[in-house]
């Protein structure tokens, strides 16, 4: 019997799991309009595979998944393998309507804003980094030996991401175990968070036709460093001209940027709780770690929140097109798309209250005395992700920028989380995060 092709009409939950239905792929046309069935409480199922409760939700309500043609991507398959193909989905309600709590949505809405407000349009690029488990041997960081010793892993996977429309950029063995890195090539703000989404889920099959495993968890191994995201950003007028350089500002930032990365800043901590939103997240954002140690701008600093990459001369590229901010405290246990229209929303909030520009951090913040560490934020952080609700439930501007049943529902999923995770150690909560990232 010949096997029938499946493609998945998908959304990517609050937990940062892709999930969805999935039919025959011939009959994709025949649910372009109307989609198929979803339910609202499946946006209260945590990563753990619980239902979060209480929840805004209950057993009532009907919805639709609605595909979005523009994000169609397929990776063919393998001899008596199947392909990976899917179609990412808005959440709306039966009458088409946009679903209040559907990320993409959320992330729409953001972009929208702050177009309105600046006219001015968001890209952003989301840089990866995860473990491929299943060799116990273990190359030295950065080296071609670590990556000739994954293949053919790498070299399918490149092959697997241009395929299905990623753009990936580079690949690169990291400085944790196993550890790899694949920058992606920046686009508008909707499409950069569907490509994030799709990077992880073409990473994780192309691990599986290897007889690997690949993981996203923040942290797999309290010793070393974790799997973060870097969420780069860049700010263009109506005519794409970019607007974040100006070279009379701190490193080049122009005021336009300067207040997005006070607006961030000024909310760095409430981002927390969307941007690494797992119970183990925390921990990776310490001094040290290769993630942030401090809650400051900086210029080439890896240790900052905020970063400003440095202009490179050699080449054609002139230094306007290559202006850009990095946040630096994500990680995959958020969704990407409510991770960046946060991030926008903050951004935005600096620049309608006009906020000064941040200082530089040019030094290890391990090396400033008390007052200089508290200027830069050093340890401002939350150290963990009930600290990080709480500081989200503090931050009244922030929590607005969220739909209240939305919010609702994020916050009593992860506080689900907190709960499942309460009597295990650090050690055995990264394991169990490990196995579902």
């Amino acid at each position: 019997m010949i096997a029938a092709e499946l493609l998945t009409l998908a959304t990517c939950d609050l937990g940062a799991i892709v999930r969805g239905r999935s039919i025959v792929s011939s009959e994709l046309g025949e649910h372009l309009l109307s989609g198929v069935g979803w339910v609202p409480a499946n946006l209260a199922l945590t990563p753990l595979g619980e239902l979060a409760e209480p929840n805004p939700f209950g057993s009532t309500g009907d919805l639709r998944l609605l595909p979005d043609p523009a994000t169609h991507m397929r990776v063919g398959a393998e001899e008596q393998g199947s392909a990976l193909e899917l179609v990412l989905c808005d959440i709306v309600e039966l009458d088409g309507r946009p679903w209040q709590c559907c990320p993409r949505n959320f992330l729409r809405g953001a972009l929208a804003a702050f177009a309105e407000e600046t006219g001015a349009t968001v890209s952003a690029s989301f840089e990866h980094e995860f473990q491929l488990l299943g060799d116990e041997r273990v190359a030295p960081a950065f080296s071609l030996e670590a990556q000739r010793r994954a293949e053919p892993f790498p070299s399918m996977l490149m092959a697997a991401l241009v395929e299905a429309g990623a753009e990936p950029e580079r690949i690169f063995p990291e400085f944790a175990s196993l550890q790899f890195e694949v920058p992606v090539a920046p686009a508008s703000g909707l499409q950069a968070a569907d490509r994030a989404v799709v990077l992880r889920e073409v990473v994780r099959e192309i691990a599986r036709r290897c007889a690997r495993r690949a993981t996203f968890a923040p942290l797999s191994d309290v010793k070393e460093a974790g799997n973060g995201v870097h969420i780069h950003l860049s700010l263009h007028d109506e005519r794409g001209r970019p607007l974040l350089y100006d070279e009379r500002g701190p490193a080049g930032l122009s005021g336009l940027g300067t207040r997005f990365a006070a607006g961030v800043l000024a909310h760095a901590r409430a981002l927390s709780a969307i941007c690494a939103p797992s119970p183990v997240s925390g921990e990776r954002l310490r001094p040290h770690h290769w993630s942030a140690g401090a809650a400051c701008l900086a210029a080439g600093n890896r240790e900052a929140l905020l970063r400003i990459p440095g202009i490179v001369s050699v080449g054609d590229a002139s230094p306007a097109e290559q202006m850009r901010l990095e946040y630096r405290g994500a990680d995959a246990a958020a969704n990407p798309h409510l991770a960046l229209g946060a991030i926008v929303h903050a951004g935005l909030q600096g620049i309608r209250e006009q906020l000064p520009a941040p200082p530089l951090l040019e030094r290890d913040p391990a090396e400033l005395d008390a007052q200089e560490a508290e200027r830069f934020g050093v340890g401002a952080l939350p150290a963990s992700l009930q600290e990080a609700l709480d500081a989200l439930a503090q931050d009244r501007v922030a929590a607005s920028w969220f739909p209240a049943l939305l919010l609702e529902a994020f916050v009593s999923l992860k506080r689900s989380e907190l709960a499942g995770c309460a009597e295990l150690s650090l050690e055995e909560s990264c394991r169990r995060y490990g196995e579902i990232y």
